[in-house]
């Protein structure tokens, strides 16, 4: 074992690492943009409809890329494709957030930069998630991911809870500036990454037929296209419980930005909870016990949908 590190983490694992690392040092990433984005639509006068309409920029192309973007990475040397993914969320982030500081930003603006932003995430996790396996020996693949997920899900912690301390106290154009920093500081790390010692790969085909044959191997396993399905409804669900209400529901009734991010805090800290656990158990049947494992992430959604107590203006 390497001092500081197990045998099986290389160089270009601990590379990857700390690039996520860099994310979550400077305490915005990922979760913290998406928090002061809902927050920079409400502070330039937008309404609930406003807001709904720049996440769904932000998710739709993250939706309809993510698998053009995993063909892409099959194809391309993947540290460059993270590092193009990360430039690009660097430069919409950094955009938005002279938009915000600078003046009155306008809907359509907030939302092609949003759609920028979720363009960069469809490229970058798929490179990132195979770069990882290649990095690492087949029979530490599953240890490795599970630790890569949580340093990912720690980044969000970070992200959430600090970025909506920030936002309350400097505002979230701010945040969003800091957010460019820190894909700036990921990307210069990944560049790092040294690919001399991975295989080259071969292809038997163009990208539409690679997509082509995708799709034939989802659709025609029931058991695979119904788990698709499933998940896809859930992280709809939680990206609008996340994006839109929950910051609506803090603004009106919780107090702000700052109560919502320890509020999504707490949700990647069951995130990196259950990362620690699955490294140490593995249940007989996994896909059953992840699809059970659904039915918990309703809790939040709902207590949202809880109707604030009204304060009786008769006390104190």
């Amino acid at each position: 074992m390497r001092a500081g590190r197990p045998a099986w983490a290389g160089w270009n694992y601990t590379i990857l690492t700390a690039a996520t690392a860099a994310t979550a040092i400077s305490g915005l990433g990922h979760s913290g943009g998406l928090i002061a984005a809902a927050f920079a639509v409400l502070g330039a006068g937008g309404s609930a409809t406003d807001v709904g309409l720049v996440a769904a920029a932000r998710t739709v192309p993250l939706i309809v890329l993510v698998l053009v973007g995993g063909a892409l990475a099959d194809r391309l040397p993947r540290h460059r494709v993270m590092v193009a993914a990360n430039a690009l969320n660097c430069l919409s982030q950094g955009a938005f957030a002279l938009l915000v500081l600078t003046g009155e930003p306008q809907l359509w603006q907030m939302a092609v930069l949003a759609a920028l932003g979720g363009t960069g995430q469809a490229f970058f996790v798929p490179a990132s998630e195979g770069m990882v396996f290649a990095s690492v020996s087949g029979e530490h693949s599953a240890r490795a991911f599970a630790v890569y997920r949580m340093g990912m899900n720690g980044a969000n912690i970070g992200g959430a809870a600090l970025g909506g301390a920030l936002i309350a106290a400097v505002g979230p154009g701010w945040v969003l500036a800091a957010d460019a920093v820190a894909f700036a500081c990921a990307g210069a790390l990944r560049a790092f990454v040294d690919v001399s010692g991975v295989p080259p790969r071969t292809s038997d085909g163009g990208m539409l037929r690679a997509l082509r044959d995708g799709w034939y191997e989802v659709i025609s396993r029931p058991w695979l296209w119904s788990v698709v399905v499933q998940f896809s409804v859930v992280n709809a669900v939680i990206a609008a419980a996340e994006a839109v209400y929950g910051p609506l529901v803090a603004d009106a009734h919780l107090g702000g930005p700052g109560p919502w991010g320890v509020a999504l805090g707490a949700f990647g800290a069951g995130t990196v909870g259950g990362a620690l656990l699955r490294t140490r158990y593995r249940p007989r049947r996994l896909l059953l016990t992840g699809s059970l494992c659904v039915f918990p992430l309703a809790l939040p959604s709902a207590a949202l949908a809880v109707p604030p107590v009204a304060e009786d203006p008769a006390v104190g």
